[in-house]
């Protein structure tokens, strides 16, 4: 028993550590069936995937954007900012992490002991949109490699927005609406 979960665990850290990787590659990912989903790029126009004009950069707030996504979503009881000192992930202002986070609770989601995303959602703003698709990327590998793990990941921009999978895909729809 004990050797399986030492396996387990070990191919876990593996897949995680993979998921990791700083390997870069010039073709687009192929779309994978997963609780992920992901906006498409801003600055490319959706039907064609051509660029079009970005619009002028404004700096986004994960509270602002909690907020927007509470009077949208009548189920949202609360949300909490994350400082540098309360941060679980302890990424919060890091290179290349987000520079901003909120937690938001769900009242559909009855686990008293559910923390982060697990409670609602968060709401991660990160400096360049490259980073946010980053960030998605990594929790989907760790999603895909340990399904206790996977969750709704939405990118509009700069904003993840990380849905607790206890939702359904429509209600986790919601808050991507809400957030876009």
């Amino acid at each position: 028993m004990r050797r399986t979960t030492l396996t387990l665990l070990t191919t876990g850290l593996l897949a995680a550590t993979a998921a990791c990787s700083s390997t870069t590659t010039d073709r687009p990912a192929a779309p994978t069936p997963t609780l992920t989903a992901a906006a498409p790029a801003a600055g490319t126009a959706a039907a064609t995937g051509t660029p079009k004009a970005a619009p002028p950069a404004a700096a986004q707030d994960a509270a602002a954007i909690a907020a927007k996504i509470k009077k949208a979503v009548p189920t949202v009881k609360s949300t909490t900012n994350i400082t540098a000192a309360d941060d679980p992930n302890k990424l919060l202002g890091r290179p290349h992490q987000y520079t901003s986070a909120t937690v938001i609770t769900d009242s559909r989601i009855e686990d008293a002991n559910a923390k982060g995303a697990d409670r609602g959602a968060t709401v991660e703003v990160f400096a360049t949109a490259e980073d946010a698709k980053a960030r998605a990327a990594y929790i989907e590998a760790i999603g895909k490699a340990q399904p206790i793990f996977a969750e709704y990941d939405f990118v509009h921009g700069t904003v993840l927005v990380r849905v607790a999978k206890a939702l359904t895909p429509d209600q986790a729809a919601e808050y991507d609406k809400a957030a876009g």
